[in-house]
């Protein structure tokens, strides 16, 4: 359906451009568009490497369990009947680790792991248990301490410094952390055969 959706928007603006005047604007969109991409995606990619990079460092120095040790209250009060010596614990604890550190794409397979300990713990085949949902919801609105991503886009950009958005980044996602973990509270069971 989206592949439509997409398609549909680029066809109705050049449709568009091309009506309005605009044909040398799009052909020299269209041409220009994948160098820009790829120059995006090296910038990225390299910006990624490096804090992957950091992440292994992190994790082969101790100091990836040193943070899960010290969130794993947080985590026990939130994710309830999971036993700490478990895998989907420590899968749990360095996917929210992960995600601290601005690393969405380390973080993911630490997710999905940490969704496939679940599910074994949890017992469930079709629908998601409490704590699925919980970790889908953490994960996608998760608490950034170094938005790496985000200050990598701004650098590619022409911003002179871009880490300033750390304030704002930081209020932004404890607000919707803390919004998605008490909806995810409230709406618990809505939809599930009792």
């Amino acid at each position: 359906m989206i592949d439509f959706i997409l398609a549909g928007i680029i066809a109705i603006s050049c449709i568009y451009g091309f009506i309005n005047g605009g044909a040398d604007a799009v052909s020299n969109a269209v041409l220009t568009s994948g160098q820009t991409a790829v120059t995006l995606t090296l910038s990225i990619l390299g910006a990624m490497a490096t804090w992957g990079g950091v992440m292994k460092l992190a994790e082969k120095s101790g100091l990836t369990d040193k943070i899960a040790r010290l969130i794993s209250p947080f985590i026990s009060l939130i994710f309830r009947g999971i036993d700490k010596n478990s895998k989907a614990f420590k899968a749990i604890a360095m996917n929210i680790t992960a995600n601290l550190f601005g690393l969405g794409n380390a973080a993911t397979p630490l997710g999905i792991e940490a969704m496939k300990e679940l599910q074994k713990e949890d017992n469930c085949c079709e629908i998601a248990s409490r704590n699925m949902v919980l970790l889908t919801v953490i994960n996608t609105s998760s608490i950034e301490l170094i938005p790496s991503t985000v200050a990598t886009l701004r650098l590619t950009y022409g911003s002179k410094s871009p880490m300033e958005i750390l304030p704002c980044v930081l209020m932004v996602s404890i607000l919707s952390l803390g919004a998605a973990i008490t909806c995810s509270y409230v709406f618990d069971g809505i939809g599930r055969k009792k």
